[in-house]
């Protein structure tokens, strides 16, 4: 017997006898197709979603991490800090422990077209690049995460990617205390 048969002799064609109907089966199929888009999308867009665009003056200021991490910003894109050996990031550089200064940069991305590169000049951004005088190879790409983008009270995370994020104790916060520099 075909399926029109079923359709016409009122028996339970085979999506009723499912425990559903047409437009149930269009609606399950819907909410599949929008779960599996919405986890696939989550995993790149994770950090995207809670990055914080701050500007440079909000940076500027001395930063620690409940791991013993310290950064200090200054408004001529230069650093100092301490703790550098217990930042997972930096497990490729030689000798992080030895590393106390250097220059940062926010990322941007001159061309519009999404590559994007450090650069001193720029005012604002949610990541950028430290890179250290003491070992030129090694930089690290700093994360900066709001709750949904919240630049009242940011966190930052050195990180090798965002979408991992940081061990609890590896998120910095700006000190509330001696943040001029």
């Amino acid at each position: 017997m075909s399926m029109f048969k079923y359709a016409e002799s009122g028996r339970r064609t085979d999506i009723q006898s499912l425990g559903g109907s047409a437009d149930m089966r269009g609606w399950r199929a819907m909410m599949l197709v929008v779960t599996g888009v919405s986890l696939t999308a989550s995993c790149g867009l994770g950090a995207a979603i809670h990055a914080a665009v701050i500007p440079q003056e909000q940076l500027v200021g001395t930063w620690t991490s409940p791991a013993g991490t310290s950064l200090t910003f200054s408004k001529e894109h230069t650093f100092t800090g301490t703790g550098f050996d217990k930042v997972k990031a930096m497990a490729d550089c030689a000798h992080p422990e030895k590393l106390s200064t250097g220059r940062w940069a926010f990322y941007v991305s001159p061309e519009g077209d999404g590559i994007i590169v450090p650069d001193e000049t720029a005012t604002r951004g949610n990541d950028l690049e430290l890179s250290f005088i003491e070992d030129p190879a090694c930089t690290v790409w700093v994360y900066l995460y709001g709750d949904f983008g919240d630049t009242e009270d940011p966190s930052m995370c050195p990180t090798q990617d965002p979408d991992e994020g940081c061990p609890q104790n590896g998120y910095m916060k700006k000190s509330k205390v001696g943040t001029r520099s």
